[in-house]
């Protein structure tokens, strides 16, 4: 069936009018003055509380308000609205309140548990007791000159909020923003923050999606947070979960059994239901999550994980619909949505006149299983499908996704979509993120399982190549500390989650073994945890790393063939803005071109032995018109703890050294 999210008194006007209609008037209904979203307590601008609540399977909701003098808590009757809502003004509440829901279900649930508010923009004490009424527009920022950000030209870091400090919280992470920045950092992107039991979790068992976890601080640090990042000129986006609930605190169903679906499977637990009937406020309450997080908390943009299992088969597509809606409620400023998505559509990522969801950029799994495999000579499970050879590698630099439409052997199906009209930036790689580290036996970086030399090399590749890259947290320095999978549940459910976490890494031959599996980290364990936490005083002790990467960064951003990105938009692989080629078994070039010569730039990565070049029958390694080529930058400087670099000759015998990269500049040559 098709869902409509709005009826038709809001036909023909856009997703924001649409929305702001739908609100108002449900919110008018039920005698509210004023609303910024269809369910939760909303702080009224004339004093008390509005309360609202879908919960289509009750026949009686009352909410329970407990403020801070110590009385005898508030219990007000809620009244039944159109379309399964509930909803009540209560004068005496306030921000600060804590509130829950009692509620007369039927007869098979447990009728005296009093349930946190699904839109709860805050539960101080977790998923499993009261949520607390907070007044968003309390918060003074800072940021009215920051005019968002676009994707192209960005250099991205993903980062976990509860290991990229000792402390683990938004204020513990504000005083690391100007080191990024002075890093080379502009986009950051945080993992999962939505409310989850316990005292850890990688974020994606997210069971409360409005309200910022509370092991963090609470929602005005990470207000704060965004708005000291924008006053240093560094954009902020969230990875947000819409595939799944966590297994932990998920009370949806005790409100409305229409908020999955069992049409559809995922691998983390029920599919969302956005298609199949009674979806219609599903949709809206996962849409307008989308635009809350931009509007109520000013961040740049989205990560949408895993939108393979984002299930939809409306004619318009729940993703479309919460991206056009994130935009909407961004005003003026420019946001970005990205998304996680296995199969490779490109169709999530072209526009709504071609038939596309309106994405800004997909993460580009083929570059980091290739080159990874290139570092490791390893190619078990999902990696099989790659060689890493330069051909491959060359292949995600150029067209972006190597697979579009080819069989994978893998998989025992063809993987991916024609991708050659997308422009480069819109393909965000990476050589790290949190799944590939982590999909391993031990959690430890490619860095610690590869020549320092080849690292580096590859490293060139990653950051001088035209897509958008993407750190992940400590990678920068060459982090020592692993990024294992860690959540903190109750025993049965722990012990569940880590003998599920075994079988899926048995798809590694090299993991399936009997003494492999005995040492598979126990993800509850708080030593599990901890031991994932930066030592960000690795800055210093690896400093030759970490000084390559802001090298590297700084190339990125001065060289003008590394960012011209507005002048040739969509069209960039036609107008003939780089090329590449295959030198040998083990080396390649990409070369960028420029209609002046001296801007040209030429990049060799050779990830084998030495090898000489001759004859140099290759046209892309010819430098302008009466120059030659000299070494602007080398993965084996000293510096960074290389071996040095030779003179560069290219005449009669050129001989480039093993495991190294090279940034060529051109220079005027003496005898011409």
């Amino acid at each position: 069936m098709r869902a409509n999210l709005l009826d038709a008194t809001a036909a023909g006007m856009d997703e924001r009018e649409r929305m702001r209609v739908l609100t108002n008037k449900k919110a008018t209904d039920a005698g509210a003055t004023t609303r910024r979203m269809a369910v939760g307590a909303e702080v009224q601008p004339g004093g008390g509380v509005h309360f609202r609540l879908w919960a289509p399977r009750c026949q009686q909701v009352r909410v329970q308000i407990s403020q801070g003098s110590g009385g005898d808590p508030i219990i007000e009757p809620l009244k039944s609205d159109e379309g399964g809502y509930y909803s009540v003004f209560v004068s005496q509440a306030a921000a600060g309140d804590r509130y829950c829901y009692l509620l007369d279900e039927d007869d098979k649930l447990n009728n005296d548990k009093r349930l946190p508010d699904p839109a709860s923009r805050f539960q101080p004490k977790g998923p499993h007791e009261a949520s607390e009424v907070v007044d968003p527009s309390s918060y003074q920022w800072k940021d009215a000159e920051w005019g968002g950000v676009k994707l192209a030209g960005q250099v991205m870091y993903e980062f976990h909020l509860g290991t990229f400090t000792r402390e683990g919280t938004w204020q513990a992470a504000i005083g690391q923003l100007e080191e990024l920045k002075e890093l080379g950092i502009t986009l950051l992107e945080v993992m999962p923050v939505a409310d989850f039991p316990g005292r850890f979790n990688w974020g994606y068992d997210g069971v409360n999606l409005y309200a910022p976890a509370h092991n963090y601080g609470r929602p005005d640090d990470m207000r704060t947070f965004v708005d000291r990042a924008h006053q240093l000129g560094i954009g902020v986006i969230l990875d947000v979960v819409y595939n799944h609930i966590g297994p932990d605190g998920n009370y949806l169903k005790r409100f409305a059994e229409e908020y999955f679906t069992s049409v559809h499977k995922t691998d983390w637990g029920e599919a969302i239901n956005f298609d199949s009937d009674g979806c219609q406020s599903v949709r809206e309450f996962f849409i307008q999550n989308a635009g809350y997080w931009i509007d109520e908390f000013h961040l740049d943009g989205l990560r949408l994980d895993a939108t393979q299992n984002i299930y939809d088969a409306s004619d318009d597509h729940v993703i479309a619909a919460l991206t056009r809606y994130a935009r909407e409620k961004a005003g003026g400023r420019s946001i970005i949505v990205v998304g996680e998505n296995e199969p490779q559509e490109a169709k999530l990522v072209r526009s709504p006149s071609a038939g596309g969801y309106g994405l800004d950029g997909l993460w580009n799994d083929d570059f980091q299983h290739s080159a990874l495999v290139a570092l490791l000579g390893h190619n078990e499970a999902y990696y099989s499908d790659y060689l890493g050879r330069p051909e491959e590698l060359l292949a995600a630099c150029k067209h972006g996704f190597i697979y579009q439409g080819q069989w994978s052997q893998w998989q025992k199906k063809r993987r991916g979509t024609p991708a050659r009209d997308l422009p480069p930036w819109a393909f965000i790689t990476f050589l790290e993120n949190h799944d590939q580290v982590s999909n391993s036996l031990t959690g430890k970086r490619p860095n610690q399982l590869t020549s320092p030399a080849r690292h580096r090399a590859m490293t060139a590749l990653w950051l001088l190549n035209p897509g958008t890259p993407m750190f992940f947290h400590g990678q920068e320095f060459g982090a020592s500390t692993p990024y294992l999978f860690f959540a903190d549940h109750h025993p049965e459910l722990s012990r569940l989650v880590h003998k599920g976490r075994k079988e899926f890494l048995a798809q590694f031959p090299s993991i399936a073994s009997e003494d492999a599996q005995a040492i598979i980290d126990e993800p509850s364990k708080i030593e599990t945890f901890e031991r994932c936490r930066l030592d960000l005083a690795e800055r210093e002790k690896h400093a030759p790393i970490y000084q390559m990467h802001k090298d590297l960064l700084r190339l990125r951003r001065e060289e003008p063939v590394l960012y011209r990105h507005d002048e040739l938009a969509g069209a960039a692989r036609e107008k003939g803005w780089f090329d590449g080629a295959v030198l040998n078994e083990a080396a390649f070039l990409l070369r960028y071109f420029s209609a002046k010569p001296n801007d040209e730039r030429l990049l060799i990565v050779n990830l084998g032995t030495a090898h000489h070049f001759c004859p140099l029958a290759e046209p892309l390694l010819a430098a302008p018109a009466a120059m030659r080529w000299s070494v602007g930058w080398s993965s084996e400087d000293v510096r960074y703890g290389g071996l040095g670099t030779p003179e560069l000759t290219m005449d009669e015998d050129w001989k480039l050294n093993g495991e190294m990269a090279l940034w060529l500049v051109p220079e005027k040559c003496d005898d011409e």
